[in-house]
C-alpha cells in the first residue's frame, strides 16, 4: 500500500498531523495498533483526571474549543473533543495495525513499514516517501527495578492502570512518583479512605492551574522573558504555599517554566494534595531502598507495611523497538536527537510529532511544522 506519508500512532499527535497534511492535499495513511484512537486517554487515564492547562492550550489544529467548554476540561470532555475532531475532519485511521518494523530503503529512497493486521493476522507492507512517528514519549509504561519487589505479595500497578481509589478503602497504599499523576492519585486515594504515602525523590514546584494559565498567557501572548515569568509564578507559589521543606517538598533552584524546559518535568498542579500532606493524611517518604515482603524499606532506614504499590513513574518511548533506522532522528532512548525547536525533523524524510515534552501545545506546533515542511519539499520537486 502506497501513500506520500505514513503516520504511526493515532493519538492526538497522529490525528493532528493527518489533518495538517490533508489540509495541504497530501495523501497520508494513519496506522494505529489499538481498535480506537487516543487509547492513552480512553483506556489508561484515571477517572478524576482534568486538564492542567486551559482549553486554549489544549486544542488541535483548525478546531478551537467551544465557548461553553470548561476552562480546565475533565477527561471525558477532551475525549469527546477528540472524537468530534476525527468525525469533523473525516480522519480514517487504519486500526489494529501493530507496526513490526520500519526502515529506509536507500535503493528506492522510500520508507517501508511492516505492520501486523490484528483482524486478519496478516503482515501488511506500506511504502511512503515520508514517515511521521507520532507514538509520542508516553508509549510504554515504566516501572523501575526495585530490589526485592518480586517478594511483595500485594498489588503492584502502574498509574496507567489506576482508575479510582474506591477499591482501596482502608488499605495502606504507596505511590511512587511525585509528578502530577502521583500527586493526584495520592489525593484520590486519600479521599477514598486509603492510608496513603508518596515517594518524593527530587525537588518540585507546586502551583495552581491558575498560576500556570497566567504564566502561559504572559509567555505566549505577551512574550515576556521566561525568567521574569518564573519570578512572578514562584512568588505567587511562595505566597500561597509557604515553605514546604518541613514536609519533604523542596523547590528547584530555577523557576517552574525554566525547570520544565531544562528537565522536561512539569510543575505539580495542586488539586488539594498539599493540604492533605500538611494535615498528615498523606505522608511524604524518601526513595525506596528495597522491598521485603509487605515491608518497604526507605533510604532513610525507616520501613512501613503496604498492601498496594502504585508506580506513577511515567512512560518511555518505545520507538526504537520497531524503528530500525531510528538514528536518522532519535537517540538511543527513543527521543529526538536534535534540540528543540528543531527536534521534529530528521534525515531521509522522517519526522516526529509529540516528542517535544510540551504536551498538546507542542503537538499542534509540531504537526503544523511537519506538514508545512513536507509540502515545501513536494512543491520544490514539482517546480524543478
Amino acid at each position: 500500500m502506497k501513500a506520500t506519508v505514513v503516520i504511526i500512532g493515532a493519538g492526538p499527535a497522529g490525528l493532528a498531523t493527518s489533518v495538517c497534511l490533508s489540509c495541504q492535499s497530501i495523501t497520508n495513511i494513519l496506522l494505529e495498533r489499538e481498535d480506537y484512537a487516543a487509547s492513552l486517554w480512553k483506556k489508561h487515564a484515571y477517572d478524576r483526571l482534568h486538564m492542567h492547562l486551559a482549553k486554549e492550550f489544549c486544542q488541535l489544529p483548525y478546531m478551537p474549543h467551544q465557548s461553553k467548554t470548561p476552562t480546565f476540561m475533565p477527561k471525558n470532555t477532551f475525549i469527546n473533543y477528540i472524537d468530534n475532531y476525527i468525525s469533523f475532519f473525516k480522519i480514517n485511521p487504519s486500526y489494529n495495525r501493530c507496526v513490526q518494523c520500519a526502515f529506509f530503503d536507500k535503493s528506492s529512497q522510500q520508507w517501508i513499514v511492516k505492520a501486523k493486521n490484528y483482524s486478519s493476522g496478516e503482515i501488511e507492507s506500506y511504502f511512503a516517501k515520508f514517515l511521521v512517528v507520532a507514538t509520542g514519549e508516553n508509549d510504554k509504561s515504566f516501572i523501575p527495578n526495585v530490589l526485592g519487589m518480586d517478594s511483595f505479595p500485594g498489588e503492584i500497578i502502574h498509574s496507567s492502570q489506576y482508575k479510582s481509589g474506591a477499591v482501596y478503602n482502608g488499605k495502606d497504599v504507596l505511590v511512587v512518583g511525585s509528578g502530577n499523576s502521583g500527586m493526584e492519585i495520592s489525593f484520590d486515594l486519600s479521599n477514598y479512605g486509603a492510608r496513603t504515602a508518596i515517594v518524593v525523590r527530587s525537588s518540585l514546584h507546586v502551583v495552581t492551574r491558575e498560576m500556570v494559565y497566567l504564566g502561559m498567557l504572559l509567555l505566549i501572548h505577551l512574550s515576556l522573558p521566561i525568567r521574569l515569568v518564573d519570578v512572578l509564578i514562584t512568588l505567587l507559589s511562595k505566597i500561597m504555599y509557604g515553605n514546604l521543606s518541613k514536609y519533604g517538598l523542596y523547590r528547584p533552584s530555577v523557576g517552574p517554566f525554566t525547570h520544565k524546559f531544562i528537565s522536561g518535568k512539569a510543575p505539580v498542579i495542586d488539586v488539594g494534595t498539599i493540604k492533605k500532606i500538611r494535615s498528615g493524611k498523606i505522608k511524604v517518604v524518601p526513595a525506596i531502598n528495597n522491598v521485603n515482603g509487605n515491608m518497604v524499606v526507605f533510604d532513610n532506614g525507616t520501613k512501613q507495611h503496604f498492601d498496594v504499590i502504585v508506580f506513577a513513574t511515567g512512560f518511555r518511548s518505545g520507538t526504537n523497538d520497531w524503528l530500525k533506522d531510528y538514528h536518522y532522528i532519535f537517540n538511543e532512548d527513543g527521543m529526538p536527537k536534535n534540540r528543540i525547536p528543531n527536534h521534529w525533523k530528521g534525515e531521509n524524510g522522517i519526522y516526529c510529532v509529540g516528542f517535544a515534552r510540551n504536551g498538546l501545545p507542542g503537538i499542534s506546533v509540531d504537526a503544523k511544522a511537519v506538514a508545512e515542511d513536507i509540502n515545501a519539499i513536494l512543491s520544490n520537486q514539482i517546480s524543478e
